[in-house]
């Protein structure tokens, strides 16, 4: 679990995990949902609308999503990511399955590295619960967005009470760090997983978020159960 002072120790606490589990990451986001992440990224890389436009896939990690925004036809796609190592291993990724139409940047969500307006389309996995700044992360998203663009974040969220919920505590709290533990040899970097859901907002506490930054209108869908939530925003057209 990541306990630390302030906004900066946090941001390089959460840097230095991510960086240690990047050789066992995508085969862990697939142990983890069966899956079913794949078919999460498609459906939040089309609720992007990509076709024909540019596309910036934030956190874009090992570069699951930017490979599916540029197969669902982005004419260009920038994956961005605050930790280098990620950034390594999707370049490696890429130059296996031979694309070189996407553009690869390291890049702090909360503070981006673009001009304002530049894309048609902004796309997060797994991102929010992370950034240090959650209305400044949402803030620079719609900023790089130009008018009547979308902005498409896939997300853990809060289940109802329930079964289900104890069902989803007992493996998010349990079976993830246990399983973490025996195929990347971190523990600790899958306690946090489910340590950081406790204070992200739920579906429609964030909803209200897109909003306040800037977006209108906002929506979004549950996945995974419920346990999941696909937000989109758009940006107003002037």
């Amino acid at each position: 679990m990541i306990v630390v002072a302030s906004a900066e120790q946090r941001a390089a606490a959460v840097r230095t995990m991510f960086a240690r589990i990047v050789p066992r990451y995508d085969l862990m986001n697939r142990l983890m949902t069966g899956g079913q992440d794949v078919k999460w990224r498609r459906q939040a890389a089309a609720l992007a609308c990509p076709a024909g436009g540019s596309a910036l896939d934030l956190a874009t990690g090992t570069g699951d999503l930017a490979i599916e925004l540029r197969r669902q036809g982005a004419r260009l796609v920038v994956g961005a990511d605050f930790c280098e190592p990620m950034l390594a291993a999707a370049a490696a990724k890429l130059r296996t399955l031979d694309i070189t139409s996407i553009r690869l940047v390291a890049a702090d969500a909360t503070l981006l590295p673009f001009g304002d307006g530049t894309f048609d389309a902004v796309a997060s996995a797994f991102l929010l619960r992370n950034v240090v700044d959650l209305p400044r992360c949402l803030s620079e998203m719609l900023r790089v967005l130009r008018p009547g663009g979308k902005a498409v974040a896939l997300e853990l969220t809060h289940l109802r009470r329930g079964a289900r919920l104890a069902a989803f505590a007992f493996y998010f709290q349990r079976v993830v760090p246990w399983l973490g533990s025996l195929v990347s040899g971190d523990r600790s970097a899958y306690r946090y997983l489910p340590a950081s859901l406790g204070p992200f907002p739920d579906a429609k506490r964030l909803a209200g978020l897109l909003r306040s930054a800037g977006f209108d209108p906002v929506g979004y869908r549950h996945v995974g159960l419920g346990a999941l939530a696909i937000h989109v925003g758009t940006k107003t057209e002037l």
